[in-house]
């Protein structure tokens, strides 16, 4: 062999490159199983987090409904009261209206009452001053007498006041008005007239009446001597009959 021949070194093997691999591979080894760990907890953990979030989004619409529902009915609430006010408003001035209506109707009522009252007494002061002023002379009496006598015998007419035929009120009537002494229309009317006086009393000239005061059907004058004239019925016109041909009822003086 050459002595310039080279003859390969034989050295020891190194043991930082193993170490170095065994680190590297350790390393990888822990990255991955870091990546490994953190790719199976991190499903877990995004799932959590999801069920989080939709469990606080269910919890959130729960309470936003719950506080719609509390503001719906607090503002129906609101609405119910205020109708309420409207309602008894309302009636509150209806019945004031009401009352005010009633009293006034009242109180026109009693005014109108009061004038009915004035108005009668005025014409009774009335009809008494014309029959005080008539009452005393004998000839008044016998004026009337002498009228009714020249009525008898004519025809009785239901509504009629003459000069040719009557009906009894209307004959009574005509009669006292020849002595300035006005009756009322009716013998309803004319029965309440006057002084009312006894049937065992009679005076020639008192207004003869047949069935109760203000609700008379028939009337006729007392002309003495116990007899009467009146129109009493179209069959028999106006006659002069004993009062037992039909006894009256009750009797009033005009004069």
């Amino acid at each position: 062999m050459s002595r310039n021949a080279h003859i390969p070194r034989h050295r020891k093997p190194r043991t930082t490159s193993g170490l170095n691999k065994a680190l590297r591979a350790g390393a990888t080894g822990g990255v991955m199983g870091t990546v490994a760990l953190t790719t199976a907890i991190s499903p877990a953990s995004s799932a959590a987090e999801k069920h989080d979030k939709a469990a606080d989004t269910a919890e959130m619409a729960l309470v936003s409904h719950s506080v719609e529902g509390s503001t719906t009915r607090a503002a129906d609430s609101l609405k119910t009261n205020a109708l309420q006010r409207e309602v008894t408003q309302a009636e509150t001035k209806a019945a004031k209206s009401a009352q005010t209506t009633a009293h006034k109707a009242k109180q026109a009522a009693e005014r109108k009452a009061e004038a009915a009252r004035k108005k009668a007494a005025e014409e009774r002061a009335s009809r008494s001053t014309e029959r005080t002023a008539l009452s005393a002379p004998s000839g008044n009496v016998a004026g009337l007498i002498s009228f009714l006598k020249a009525q008898v015998g004519k025809s009785y007419v239901l509504g009629a006041s003459g000069p040719s035929s009557y009906d009894c009120s209307g004959l009574t009537q005509v009669a006292f008005k020849q002595l300035g002494v006005s009756l009322p229309r009716t013998s309803q009317a004319q029965s309440t007239e006057g002084t009312s006086v006894s049937l065992d009393s009679l005076q020639k000239g008192d207004l003869l009446y047949w069935g109760g005061a203000g609700s008379a059907y028939h009337v006729g004058v007392y002309v003495g001597d116990g007899k009467f004239i009146g129109a009493q019925n179209s069959s028999t016109g106006v006659v002069e009959k004993p009062l037992d041909y039909d006894p009256p009822t009750g009797a009033v003086r005009l004069l």
